[in-house]
């Protein structure tokens, strides 16, 4: 799992069960990364390109972070500003065009395991 100060940022205003969900993840499994100007120059080249507006910022930090670390998948329960298809094929256009991988973004209810499977 990567984890940024975004993401911290964004928990401490997040309910208590998402932040308990977050504290039982094995931090050994846990990287943490940090926004190098590479990733704020892909961040911004989302805002330039109007996939999102400049208010969505902090999200297309998300998306630059785990598209220069080579996440296998991104995971977002923000279904208005990253885990939508338009904003999904907007990311990846520019992804793509700066020479980066096509990244996975999805929510989380993708990676649930029910008990009868």
């Amino acid at each position: 799992m990567l984890f940024s100060i975004i993401t911290q940022d964004e928990l401490d205003n997040a309910p208590e069960k998402v932040k308990e969900l977050v504290r039982s993840l094995k931090t050994k499994n846990t990287e943490f990364i940090e926004a190098t100007d590479e990733v704020v120059d892909l961040a911004t080249e989302n805002i330039t390109e109007r996939v999102v507006g400049q208010t969505s910022f902090p999200d297309c930090l998300h998306i630059a972070l785990a598209t220069i670390n080579r996440a296998d998948f991104l995971v977002s329960w923000n279904f208005e500003h990253i885990v939508n298809i338009e904003k999904i094929r907007g990311y990846n256009f520019i992804n793509i065009k700066k020479g980066y991988k096509h990244l996975e973004i999805r929510s989380p209810r993708e990676f649930v395991k029910y008990e009868n499977d």
